[in-house]
């Protein structure tokens, strides 16, 4: 299980996200509208600017102050932790 920092200590598995993507289109939107009204809208940008948009595979829907290119490089990270230095021999 990979964890992922959305922002302000908020974690999201990383195997159980579907896509991340910008709030600025209209269908979007309808997205978080739609996920706000089922009850599976999680809003993590503590009152900033929406930034991201994560949709999971359980269809909820998270919200992030974090820009889209953070969030991803976040993923590749954690996909490819980088190796500990060999200690002076």
């Amino acid at each position: 299980m990979k964890l992922i920092n959305i922002g302000f200590g908020n974690m999201v598995e990383a195997s159980r996200l579907v896509a991340i993507v910008s709030p600025e289109s209209s269908p979007i939107k309808r997205i978080i509208q739609d996920a706000r009204q089922s009850g599976k809208l999680i809003d993590a940008t503590h009152g900033r600017r929406t930034r991201a948009v994560l949709v999971t595979d359980s269809d909820h829907v998270i919200l992030s102050y974090l820009q889209c290119e953070t969030v991803a490089n976040r993923i590749d990270e954690t996909d490819y932790p980088e190796e500990e230095e060999d200690e002076e021999e």
